[in-house]
């Protein structure tokens, strides 16, 4: 996958993306709560150079899970129940495009707002809005961090691929667990009474 190359909806560091509230000295002791470190940091830069090559791989897995749960389809419905192919079609787009960015690991200010706005995105302040389509009004809460698990543990074998040693494939799949952490914590932040975050 060519990262940002015509991908729907993907607005990094641009001026459409609202500025991130969680300063970045809170942000740094998130990082510390989960142990997130420079190596941490390192072994998704390692990770980057194995997974650009597998997104799609990667994606038909993530959403063939996706397919088999009735609950996670249905935030891609339209009003007739049925699954809007052109929003599974961007999503997945922007989702390849996340993997790039999760694994160049850059936590500087731009990164912070995209979170912010990958949050907004699955809550109902702007859900729907990016890809112009008429489905539920919002990503329910309780399926956010439970995705973690799916994701990173359908993730380890791709990180295994290109004969790394089983340290260095631990090492990769433990800071993908945490910066996956940090980031839905981060797109919580919308669903979260003002004042609790």
């Amino acid at each position: 996958m060519e990262e940002h190359a015509n991908v729907p909806g993907y607005t990094y560091g641009s001026t459409a993306v609202a500025h991130c509230p969680v300063a970045c000295d809170d942000f740094e002791m998130m990082k510390q709560s989960v142990l997130f470190s420079d190596e941490d940091v390192e072994y998704l830069h390692l990770s980057h150079d194995i997974l650009k090559d597998e997104i799609e791989d990667i994606l038909d897995v993530w959403y063939d899970f996706l397919g088999s749960q009735p609950q996670l389809v249905a935030t891609f419905a339209g009003p007739d129940g049925e699954p809007i192919g052109e929003y599974l079609a961007a999503v997945r787009q922007r989702f390849g495009q996340w993997i790039l960015d999760t694994a160049r690991a850059e936590y500087d200010q731009r990164w912070l707002d995209y979170q912010q706005e990958i949050g907004l995105r699955h809550h109902r302040t702007k859900k729907n809005q990016t890809d112009g389509v008429s489905s539920t009004d919002i990503v329910p809460f309780r399926y956010l961090f439970l995705l973690i698990f799916p994701v990173t543990s359908t993730l380890k074998p791709f990180l295994a691929r290109k004969g790394h040693s089983a340290e260095d494939v631990e090492k990769m799949h433990a800071a993908w667990v945490k910066s996956c952490l940090l980031q839905l914590t981060l797109w919580s932040y919308p669903y979260v009474k003002d004042g609790d975050f």
